[in-house]
């Protein structure tokens, strides 16, 4: 067997470009919801922040700052991301027939 042929079965075997197709799409959807949290979201939280602007709101404690607007909206990222994997994994793993070994 060549080379070229045992590359094209490991491909086939390891699902790589299934798994490369995903990873794109996953950076993909990443930048549309961060930029629904940045220009859409936030803007409506923005009126609730002291001083007004969100990604350089800070609590000082002492000598110590910390930038929680920029964490908030690092946050509200995280929680959409991650419920929609949440809703794809369950449809996915809905629609699969698993059986129990």
């Amino acid at each position: 067997m060549g080379l070229i042929s045992e590359f094209k079965e490991f491909l086939y075997e390891y699902k790589v470009i299934p798994l490369a197709i995903a990873f794109i799409m996953g950076i993909a959807s990443t930048a549309l919801i961060k930029s629904l949290v940045e220009n859409i979201i936030m803007p409506i939280v923005t009126p609730f922040v002291p001083g007004g602007a969100w990604k350089t709101a800070t609590l000082e404690l002492g000598p110590i700052v910390l930038s929680w607007g920029a964490f908030l909206g690092e946050l509200i990222n995280f929680i959409i991301i991650a419920f929609v994997v949440f809703l794809i994994a369950k449809k996915v793993l809905k629609e699969e027939n698993v059986t129990k070994k």
